[in-house]
């Protein structure tokens, strides 16, 4: 019996891979450390940006408190932003109580065609990344209808 999904429509033409990024970030993992995504007005950024039309931009903030520029790294590799976060272990300290982990995260976020990432900031404990998102272009293009007699 074959499974039904949202793709499997004959009129859905080529989003196989949606499909399968879809079912990928359903599996995804914690939700550590925690995060807000926003849609942020060009004017509350520090910073004009060249080349790029800045109306609306949407900022990732994810909490990272304990985590120091060095222990991050944030990287895009075609279309995924992908944040790791690695806290060394600090063998010299003798814990009474240890509540606090140094835990090591990943976290990954799909981006559609044409975004790009601005920069990323850590401020307060807190790693603020931008992300411009271009004005789709509406493309009308008229298809010829040849005739075979």
């Amino acid at each position: 019996m074959n499974r039904m999904t949202p793709f499997s429509s004959p009129l859905l033409l080529g989003f196989d891979s949606v499909e399968k990024t879809l079912e990928r970030i359903a599996k995804g993992g914690d939700g550590y450390p925690p995060y807000n995504i926003e849609r942020i007005r060009a004017a509350e950024t520090a910073g004009e940006v060249k080349g790029c039309d800045l109306g609306d931009l949407i900022r990732i903030t994810l909490a990272v408190a304990g985590f120091l520029p060095e222990d991050l790294e944030v990287t895009v590799e075609e279309n995924q932003l992908l944040i790791r976060g690695r806290q060394s272990d600090d063998s010299e300290r003798e814990y009474l109580h240890r509540g606090i982990a140094a835990r090591q995260f990943q976290k990954c976020f799909l981006l559609a065609d044409g975004m790009r990432v601005i920069g990323a900031e850590l401020k307060n404990g807190l790693l603020l990344i931008d992300l411009a998102k271009p004005e789709p272009e509406r493309v009308v293009r008229r298809i010829e209808i040849a005739v075979n007699e």
